[in-house]
């Protein structure tokens, strides 16, 4: 077992390792006395771990009522959000309380939110069951819900007390849902671990989930710690993201979030070489990578389609934002990029349909 502190400005631990579920109750008692408890969790995962994480609370002195909602990114709503408010408000919880969110980056996103807001603020655990929450969004406070023009526009920053990383509740993930996490732990070591490149080039993934997960969320809090607000260093996390939310935005969600992303990183990197940024054959070498890896390094959409679409991207500022463009892969940089211009930007990649 691993525990990695986050600094933030409520500071708390990560604990990752093996068979940690069965122990959530005493782990969370670490940090929080017995109290009423608030577990939220999607039907998937509430028929394979929602049991013994309820035990383990129960066992550990914690009052257990749980709210199931139905799974993927399209209950990720005000309406389903306004659900769990009213879930938490008939249970009789109080801000003293406590949330646990059990799933996947969906149910730790919109969980985190409800608990931000619910009677101006409660604590909250994340445990999450799915790689790509595992190493991005169990991390860092980054709670919200979507809107029809897009991801996460409707949030606050609201840092969990914990967060239990059970690398064996990664066992049970389909082969395209790991590859999610996959493609986010990819982008850490394109923003500078090359550590994870190695092992993902290698394809030993499965053999090191404890250690991955550890260096992405190490890599992670160093740049919550230094700019938690997300108006700086922290906006390197959002490297493949603005082309990766517009393309699932395009697909109707049919796209995944983190094959969206290994697309996503793929076009910046091919504009990068292009605009003579990024070092020749870097993009290459990351579509080596990702495809090896079972993720896409492509798209049926065109760079045109992509721009339009990442208009509404909620780091824009008024008539541009920020790209992450890679110098090298392990070097990334900020790009200041007009909105309008974005279509330009990522029609120059081969990546995108011409």
């Amino acid at each position: 077992m691993e525990r990695i502190s986050v600094g933030a400005s409520k500071k708390y631990e990560v604990v990752i390792g093996r068979g940690l579920l069965d122990r959530c109750g005493e782990l969370v008692s670490e940090v929080k006395p017995a109290c009423r408890t608030a577990l939220i969790t999607d039907d998937i995962v509430d028929g394979l771990y929602a049991d013994r994480t309820e035990q383990s609370l129960r066992e550990a002195g914690f009052s257990v009522s749980k709210y199931v909602f139905p799974h993927g990114e399209q209950s990720k709503d005000l309406k389903n959000y306004e659900r769990i408010l009213e879930f938490l408000l008939k249970e009789g919880l109080s801000r003293g309380d406590l949330i646990v969110a059990l799933g996947g980056g969906v149910c730790g996103d919109m969980a985190g939110f409800a608990a931000a807001t619910y009677l101006r603020g409660m604590d909250y655990v994340q445990i999450p069951t799915t790689f790509l929450a595992a190493v991005d969004s169990s991390v860092g406070g980054k709670t919200a819900v979507d809107l029809g023009e897009g991801k996460n526009l409707v949030g606050a920053f609201h840092q969990p007390i914990q967060v239990i990383c059970d690398a064996d509740t990664l066992s049970t993930l389909p082969r395209d849902i790991f590859a999610d996490g996959s493609a986010e732990s990819i982008k850490y070591g394109v923003l500078g671990d090359r550590d994870i490149i190695e092992i993902f080039s290698k394809g030993k993934v499965q053999d090191e989930l404890s250690h991955i997960i550890a260096r992405a969320v190490k890599t992670k809090s160093d740049y919550v710690e230094r700019d938690e607000f997300d108006n700086g260093m922290r906006m390197f996390l959002n490297l493949g993201h603005t082309a990766g939310h517009a393309i699932e935005k395009l697909s109707g969600l049919s796209i995944t979030h983190g094959h969206a992303v290994a697309i996503g990183m793929v076009i910046v990197t091919d504009a990068a070489e292009k605009l003579g940024i990024c070092e020749p054959g870097s993009a290459a070498e990351l579509r080596q990578i990702l495809t090896r890896n079972g993720l896409p390094i492509s798209t049926s959409f065109t760079g045109e389609e992509i721009g339009r679409a990442a208009q509404s991207d909620k780091k824009r500022r008024g008539d541009s934002l920020k790209l992450v463009l890679p110098r090298r892969i392990g070097e990334c940089m900020l790009y200041d990029a007009q909105a309008d211009r974005l279509g330009e930007i990522f029609s120059l990649s081969e990546a995108v349909k011409r």
